[in-house]
């Protein structure tokens, strides 16, 4: 049986990347039986138990090169890899995975990646000399395709398919669970009272969105609704989140455990509307049918709400109550309507999530020559 190596952010309690790693590896198994797939993380034990999977250090160069010198093909993503905002080196550790994948003569597949921004100069440089080399490419958006043509990345066929959590699928995930964590941690559900998620992080420092979302949430809760803050990267959201309420007049919840995907994703499921900065956390609102209204501090939250045929309300640089709050009432004033509408925007969406691990094993097997069994590509 062929094995493939997944490399991406995995390991270091992001709700949003483990989102990732689970859809990944829930659409391949469901298409290849008995796929051996290894991983790349920065707690492997953790990562093994979680997702039935053996795990490599991430950090560790000899555990990578003996986990690609027994694979068959090297997976990366998906994901905001390929990027250097935050800083050089993540673009270099992720791109050196690749290069020594091709050293070893390891066919390279991109999985729905969000590519950039790179900015600089050596980055831009590197992209070039690497992903040229890769042998396939998945990107979640068109422009990302348009950044790697713009890095003059053009011989490895690019394909746009979605995010992979977009792959999953509303009625597998049990609201019961999620609405027994809101139960515990004090809520009543028994209570007609409409539930607001809220997703949000530290960015750069800046402070007026914090004070704009505190002013949106009250206003809300006015309105009879129940705040609930959903922290999607553990510990480091919930400081954000508690700073936010501490800047509310009107209560509001912090849920503060460490929750896996499943978890998350029914915990969003029991929300009426999602207002979110984490791009898992809206597209996580989009899959459960949440309408998500977005605050956006990186293009790729852009990226995704143009998918959905739709703006983020306000940018973190300059945070507009009367925007945010417009797009918040639209919703709140006919939600049956939001959420038919989003229902409408998915569905393709998923589909082309889906495609990408038949575009994966179809690499794969031309290169392996070997096609295990399967339950039939999309």
């Amino acid at each position: 049986m062929a094995k493939v190596v997944l490399s991406g952010y995995y390991g270091f309690n992001n709700l949003g990347d483990e989102a990732v790693l689970f859809s990944i590896l829930k659409t391949l198994r469901d298409l290849r039986l008995g796929l051996r797939i290894e991983v790349l993380s920065n707690r492997p034990e953790e990562t093994a138990e979680i997702y039935k999977v053996t795990a490599a250090n991430r950090w560790k160069l000899m555990d990578i090169y003996r986990a690609l010198k027994d694979a068959d093909m090297l997976i990366s993503g998906g994901g905001s890899l390929l990027q250097d905002v935050t800083g050089l080196k993540s673009l270099i550790y992720y791109l050196g995975v690749i290069g020594l994948a091709r050293l070893l003569g390891k066919p390279v597949f991109f999985y729905a990646q969000g590519i950039g921004p790179v900015n600089s100069k050596l980055g831009r440089l590197l992209m070039r000399l690497v992903v040229n080399r890769v042998n396939y490419i998945t990107v979640r958006d068109e422009s990302s395709r348009q950044d790697l043509a713009d890095m003059k990345i053009t011989r490895p066929r690019v394909t746009v398919t979605a995010d992979p959590v977009l792959g999953l699928e509303q009625k597998f995930i049990d609201e019961k669970i999620g609405g027994q964590i809101l139960q515990e941690a004090g809520l009543d559900l028994s209570i007609e009272r409409k539930l607001v998620g809220v997703s949000v992080r530290e960015w750069q420092g800046l402070t007026a969105y914090k004070e704009m979302l505190g002013e949106v949430c009250d206003k809300l809760a006015r309105l009879g609704y129940q705040v609930v803050f959903l922290p999607m990267h553990y510990p480091d959201d919930l400081e954000t989140s508690r700073e936010i309420v501490c800047r509310m007049e009107q209560p509001a919840v912090v849920l503060s455990g460490q929750y896996s995907v499943i978890e998350m994703a029914s915990l969003i499921a029991n929300m009426d509307l999602l207002i979110g900065m984490r791009l898992h956390a809206l597209i996580l609102a989009a899959v459960m049918h949440v309408p998500p209204v977005a605050l956006s501090y990186d293009p790729k939250i852009d990226r995704f709400m143009d998918l959905l045929g739709r703006k983020a309300a306000a940018d973190v640089a300059n945070p507009g109550f009367a925007n945010m709050w417009a797009a918040v009432e639209e919703i709140i004033k006919e939600p049956w309507l939001a959420r038919e509408e989003l229902i409408r925007e998915v569905e393709p969406l998923r589909q082309q999530a889906q495609r990408t691990a038949a575009l994966a094993l179809q690499v794969l097997d031309r290169y392996t020559g070997k096609r295990g069994p399967a339950a039939g590509y999309l």
